[in-house]
């Protein structure tokens, strides 16, 4: 990464005028950006800073243009192309001047993230908020020399193939963006992951600090009103008030109450494809991007809680009478004869109907069907509440059916 970087025209201490806020971590981590971006978008309405804030994040759910962000809106189409060739060329130039093969470029995660990084610095951005991709230490964003402050959100286990099986491999990857002599911030962790964060924070000359759940943030209109977005919300709040600081704005002393720029800002933030609910005539759509098995859980658990909301009624014994299972069109890592034939989803369907005989079960290919079938069997129907989870990939396809547009333009 640092070699296509300097191909680029830049070194990794270039990025330092960024000003960067760096997080990773297995749930929430795009959550937590979001709600810094949000509380530091307060703060630039009020005193004038930060000028730019850039916000690079992923995957995103309809437009790659979502990924990269200035003052909280994706870049524009035309500075989106602009730049991109941009990158493109300097690649290739610099290929051809050191006699190396201008077909060889960065697979497609370097790419965007090397794009971010040419963007915000073409753009004068002065504080930029960087999302982890997959784990840290070798992830494309972690050529940061030296961020204002990094963050760890909560860990799971997630990317087996690429960090391990096991928690605290997960946790030594995520701790990899520690630097030294910069202020990093964990929310409280499972039992296995303390010790490694711990070393990982001393090898690298880093005061690690905990996180826990702000106690003003029961005041705070959290969306959705859980304790793991409360989690989310208390380290943004610790990583925002760290970069105000250090741009020289007074935000509050500690034990003080959030002051409103904060709780207006956590109020505020929208991240799509999370804990989101979207009404549709007769329909609820609850919808959220979970993909391992605790985020499962946690999205089963809020959409139980909308259900006993919208019906007022307790749910001792929950079940799902209509389950759709969907073709996985991302998964590079499944043969794709079976992807082809639904084989692992048709072991799903079988496996629910084993758990649940009552169900009435269906897999079926494409997102677009999927969203067609319940829109026609909910016809002259009741108030119903539709789940979908799953990937991300599978909230930003639904979401561009059910509104039709690409909403990265809205």
């Amino acid at each position: 990464m640092r070699e296509w970087v300097r191909r680029i025209g830049y070194k990794p201490s270039d990025f330092n005028r960024l000003n960067i806020v760096h997080v990773a971590g297995t749930k929430g981590k795009g959550t937590t950006c979001a709600y810094v971006n949000s509380i530091l978008t307060n703060y630039r309405a009020k005193t004038g800073l930060p000028e730019k804030i850039g916000l690079y994040t992923s995957p995103h759910l309809i437009a790659v243009r979502e990924r990269i962000r200035i003052n909280s809106e994706p870049v524009s189409e035309s500075l989106f192309a602009k730049y991109f060739f941009e990158v493109w060329e300097a690649l290739e130039s610099s290929a051809l001047a050191q006699g190396l093969d201008p077909l060889q470029k960065p697979v497609y995660f370097r790419f965007l993230t090397l794009l971010s990084f040419h963007v915000f610095m073409r753009e004068g951005v002065d504080t930029a908020i960087y999302e982890v991709g997959v784990g840290g230490e070798f992830d494309s964003t972690n050529i940061i020399e030296s961020p204002v402050v990094t963050g760890i959100t909560t860990l799971g286990i997630d990317h087996t193939i690429t960090l391990g099986e096991t928690i605290e491999e997960i946790a030594w990857h995520k701790a990899g963006i520690f630097k030294s002599h910069c202020p990093a911030f964990s929310v409280e962790q499972v039992q296995a992951a303390v010790p490694v964060l711990e070393q990982r924070a001393e090898e690298k000359g880093v005061q690690l600090q905990v996180v826990k759940v702000h106690p003003e943030i029961y005041k705070v209109d959290i969306k959705p009103d859980e304790e793991f977005q409360r989690v989310n919300a208390s380290l943004a709040i610790a990583l925002a008030n760290t970069v105000l600081e250090h741009a020289g704005v007074s935000t509050m002393e500690e034990g003080e109450k959030l002051p409103d720029e904060f709780v207006t800002g956590l109020g505020k933030a929208v991240w799509r494809g999370r804990c989101e609910t979207k009404v549709e005539g007769n329909r609820t759509w609850c919808i959220d991007g979970a993909h391992t098995q605790d985020s499962l859980k946690v999205a089963g658990n809020w959409f139980t809680k909308v259900a006993q909301k919208r019906h007022a009624r307790a749910f001792c014994n929950w079940r799902f009478p209509l389950l759709i299972i969907l073709k996985d069109f991302v998964n590079r890592n499944s043969d794709a004869s079976a992807i082809s034939s639904l084989t692992v989803q048709k072991g799903f369907a079988d496996l629910w109907r084993i758990l649940d005989a009552q169900s009435q079960v269906s897999v079926i290919p494409t997102i677009e069907e999927a969203v067609g079938y319940v829109r026609q069997l909910s016809q002259d129907k009741g108030e119903i509440q539709i789940l979908v989870t799953g990937s991300l990939h599978l909230v930003g396809g639904v979401l561009s059916f059910l509104e039709g547009a690409d909403f990265a333009t809205s």
